[in-house]
């Protein structure tokens, strides 16, 4: 039986180890902390538990496929609800607004509080799908970096629509072209933030976001997203999965340009196939430090990063959901502070998610749990425990003003993580949420490819490679670096 390492066990990590021991290999995840997940892991403490990472669930099909895979019923492992509302948004001047899933409630929600006709929401949304289900089968499940996947019907259909899929302009600028209501262009714009890039650089091509949420579905896991992990480990194990944890890989072996192992904690591991799950950059700079580097991909500018508050709030909010939006009074200031200036803006827009509404025993009775993210920039350097202050000052000044209450005084619980322990843990460059920025249009050529050209028997998973950050993009690496084994 050929024998393949997996180097990490993020989410991609976890789903190639499993896909490849469907296909017949022998499978060993080596992972320097003593928890599988990554990002997606968990937090606890004083009766709170906060899901550290990632907190939107969509496409649970990419989960289940796992499952069926193996020849196990999904639900025996994991079970999630669909969400009817998918996010609560709130500005300054008290205008608020509920984004129901369902997109003809959410449409008329939008023309009873904005005046937007619902006619414009509906079109916008329809188009979001078209647009992705062109892109999804071209750019989403196959690499880019074959050309078997440039000849394809998939291919043909993907040239005759380059005009309509907005490589040619900014997420801002179409929005902008199609609405007038600024809080809907913010509403809209604020969909850059999903893969860490900015609304005003990134191409409009991203407008395909929408679509995964108000067409397909936002769910909730019933036992946290946490339990996204915890579940496909298990289903790993249960079909022979080795996972070594406190087991830092050090050196990718290499013979001939062929890699035969890893080096772990010392100890020589040999192997048929090497897969990193790693961020690329450090791929390359730690475990491959003395071969010839991509300094063209891995010089490319970062995503962006996040500071995240976990606070034990001591009262219920009944105007709060499980997603939460607060934003801030100047959209395009606050990506040029983040993007441009290095530094995170004095009015951020905030992201609160609460999972203690769907699971009661994530918070004490009477309280919540609060999952508090404002996106900054990638580590360079700053003074992070300054801008960390700073920054905590004014997001409970900014929610105490719109909540009518003092937060300082409700905060039961708290746990801070910013971009140098984002890096610490999770070996993602600059602590870089998804890897390189997508604030060009080109962004999609700029990842790293699934394989590697240059050594034989190397693998790439993961956000910071091909197709990009966030959970399904994640998975669907998983599938294309599978896919590219098999062949």
């Amino acid at each position: 039986m050929k024998k393949v390492i997996i180097i990490g066990s993020g989410i991609a990590g976890i789903a190639s180890a499993i896909r490849l021991r469907v296909k017949g290999y022998e499978v060993t995840v080596f992972e320097a902390n003593d928890y599988a997940g990554g990002k997606l892991s968990q937090i606890e403490g004083k009766g709170y538990r906060f899901d550290a990472g990632p907190s939107l669930f969509t496409l649970p099909n990419l989960v289940e496929e796992l499952f069926m895979l193996a020849n196990k019923k999904p639900d025996k492992y994991f079970k999630y609800n669909r969400l009817d509302e998918i996010c609560k948004y709130f500005w300054d001047d008290n205008t608020q607004l509920t984004a129901w899933a369902e997109p003809v409630k959410f449409a008329q929600e939008i023309e009873n509080k904005l005046g937007v006709p619902r006619e414009k929401i509906i079109h916008f949304l329809k188009k979001s799908g078209k647009n992705y289900s062109i892109l999804d089968k071209l750019f989403l499940q196959k690499s880019l970096h074959k050309l078997s996947t440039w000849l394809g019907f998939d291919a043909l259909r993907g040239y005759s629509n380059i005009p309509n899929l907005g490589l040619f302009k900014t997420m801002n600028e179409e929005n902008e072209a199609y609405f007038i209501n600024q809080k809907l262009i913010q509403l809209f714009n604020r969909y850059a933030t999903y893969n860490g890039s900015d609304p005003y650089q990134t191409p409009a091509t991203l407008n395909v976001i929408p679509h995964l949420e108000y067409n397909l579905g936002a769910f909730f896991p019933e036992k946290g997203m946490f339990s996204i992990t915890d579940s496909l480990v298990k289903l790993a194990q249960d079909i022979g999965v080795n996972f070594q944890f406190k087991s830092k890989a050090e050196i990718i072996i290499v013979e001939n340009k062929k890699v035969v192992g890893v080096e772990v904690n010392g100890i020589r591991f040999l192997a048929d196939i090497v897969v990193s799950n790693m961020d690329i950059s450090a791929t390359y700079r730690k475990l491959l430090p003395n071969e010839r580097q991509p300094e063209k991909l891995l010089s490319q500018p970062k995503s962006s990063s996040g500071i995240v508050f976990y606070w034990g709030i001591k009262k219920e909010f009944s105007e709060l959901g499980l997603h939460n939006i607060f934003f801030s009074e100047d959209y395009k200031h606050e990506f040029e502070k983040i993007f441009n200036e290095k530094t995170v803006s004095d009015d951020p827009t905030i992201y609160i998610n609460i999972t203690s509404k769907h699971k009661a025993d994530d918070a004490p009775q009477g309280c919540e749990n609060w999952f508090v993210l404002i996106n900054v920039p990638p580590n360079e350097g700053q003074n992070w425990e300054e801008l960390i202050n700073k920054t905590r000052e004014n997001v409970l000044r900014k929610l105490s003003k719109i909540l009518k209450q003092n937060l300082i005084e409700l905060i039961d619980y708290e746990q801070v993580l910013d971009p140098r322990i984002i890096e610490t843990r999770t070996s993602s460059s600059q602590g870089a949420l998804y890897g390189n920025s997508s604030n060009n249009k080109y962004a999609a050529f700029l990842r790293h490819a699934n394989f590697s050209s240059n050594f034989e028997n190397l693998f790439f998973v993961g956000g910071s490679v091909h197709p990009g950050g966030g959970i399904p993009l994640a998975l669907s690496s998983a599938k294309i670096m599978s896919d590219l084994v098999r062949k």
